[in-house]
């Protein structure tokens, strides 16, 4: 079978393919390649500045032509690595083998060429590599799609801060609300979920095969190598890579830092799945209508329906991506004594997990821009639940010191049909001082909802 999208299996790959378009070159297998050289590049050319007689400074020259290997790395490249892996069935050896393949017909590199990989561990490279997938991932994929969906959530809390709605407790009917309210407490949550992603140190070890520059240490005993390595680790790119230095590790680096990550993740996701849920829901009460798209079919067989599908795609879509990152969060920091293999594929699913939710996140910007407010249908729901100003009604009754007032209110109003005329009839009848009697008659169902429309518009 000749590989195409639809014969890929999985359907990130597949169906779905050009809309991860951005984040496939981050963590895809090429990727990962890409970024590994990137690693080595930066630990050679630090060696030449070390001060070794060994191992001269580099000239201009090479360094732009080593940087160059980084800046133009192409897919042919990373099928060329693939090749030598073939032969040395270790991935990051090849990388290694690739590296000094680039030095032919340069002498001043070719005379350096044991200094690739010098004194390190492939954990080294790999766990660096990994950092700065997931730094360039979460920084110029997932944020971004984040904070469209905030701007997005901001933008209709405001548009919707004084249209009153119906709250439902438990499924009933309850103390309204804005439309407005509603969606500010997702973006206060959202916000403060997303500031929790970006805060995550993304961190890197660079110490050897089991944390103590054993192998640095052999051959040159006297040289800082702890130091040369937080430099490495913490100079910014293109000559480090911008990381945060671990110190203390095992053969790789712990790993809580991705926990932390993916733990980040998996609760904004958890909050847009409560959402999308949510919106789902406004959609079938028809507070929400959709917008039509031409030639677009809600059923095979029911002409009328407009399904809330990108709603419920971004709820089935968050899922997935949740399963994955809470196995990832749980799993990464676990390894048998100094070093087990396990996590080394499971690493390799982090874009999966990724791509599923920037997918969701996809779906959510895609179906909050297709919603139009019913405030028909809104307001004909609020002026059928009179029964909601039971609440404000037995409030001002207290205040006066009437006697069982939530008592009264209950026997009046439980599982009764209410209407303005039954409300008003009861207010009428209160000992309560005129002003505050006018004041209850002119409330209305959909003018009862507090501040909620200052809280909408301070978002």
């Amino acid at each position: 079978m000749t590989f195409s999208t639809i014969s890929a299996l999985s359907p990130l790959d597949g169906r779905y393919s050009a809309k991860l378009a951005t984040l496939r070159p981050l963590m895809s297998e090429q990727g990962y390649m890409h970024r590994r050289v990137q690693v080595e590049v930066a630990w050679f050319i630090a060696l030449s500045d070390a001060g070794f007689k060994e191992f001269k400074p580099l000239t201009p020259g090479a360094r732009t032509y080593l940087l160059g290997l980084v800046k133009n790395f192409s897919e042919t490249d990373g099928n060329a690595i693939k090749e030598i892996e073939k032969t040395t069935n270790h991935d990051v050896k090849a990388v290694e083998y690739w590296i000094k393949s680039k030095f032919e017909a340069r002498p001043e590199l070719q005379n350096a060429g044991e200094f690739v990989h010098f004194a390190c561990t492939s954990e080294d490279i790999n766990n660096t590599s990994h950092a700065l997938q997931l730094r360039s991932a979460r920084d110029v994929v997932v944020m971004p799609a984040l904070d469209r969906l905030l701007m997005k959530l901001r933008e209709m809390a405001h548009a919707y801060a004084d249209v009153p709605m119906l709250s439902r407790t438990h499924g009933q009917t309850a103390s309204p609300t804005t439309v407005g309210k509603e969606i500010a407490n997702v973006v206060v949550r959202l916000n403060a979920a997303c500031e929790k992603i970006a805060a995550v140190k993304i961190m890197a070890k660079m110490n050897g095969a089991v944390g103590n520059y054993n192998a640095h240490l052999s051959a040159w005993p006297d040289y800082d190598w702890e130091a040369f390595s937080r430099r490495v680790v913490e100079t910014p790119e293109p000559l480090g890579l911008g990381l945060t230095f671990q110190p203390y590790s095992i053969q790789i680096e712990p790993h809580d830092y991705m926990a932390e990550l993916f733990d980040a993740m998996a609760r904004t996701n958890t909050i847009l799945i409560d959402w999308s849920r949510d919106v789902w829901g406004y959609v079938s009460l028809g507070y929400f209508k959709q917008k039509l798209r031409a030639g677009e079919v809600g059923s095979s067989t029911m002409p009328h329906k407009v399904n809330p599908i990108d709603f419920e795609n971004a709820e089935g879509n968050l899922g997935i991506a949740n399963a994955l990152l809470k196995h990832l969060s749980e799993k990464l920091p676990i390894s048998r004594w100094q070093r087990d293999l396990t996590d080394s594929t499971v690493l390799r699913n982090m874009g999966v997990a990724m791509g599923y939710a920037v997918l969701a996140y996809q779906s959510l910007g895609t179906g909050l821009g297709k919603l139009e407010i019913n405030k028909a249908a809104i307001a004909a729901d609020l002026d059928a639940a009179w029964e909601v100003l039971a609440e404000p009604i037995q409030t001002v009754m207290r205040r006066y010191g009437l006697p069982q007032p939530y008592e009264q209110l209950k026997q009046f109003t439980r599982g009764e049909p209410m209407n303005r005329e039954l409300m008003h009839g009861f207010i009428q009848k209160l000992d309560i001082p005129d002003a505050e009697k006018q004041r209850l008659l002119a409330m209305t169902p959909g003018s009862y909802t507090g501040k909620a429309a200052e809280l909408a518009r301070r978002i």
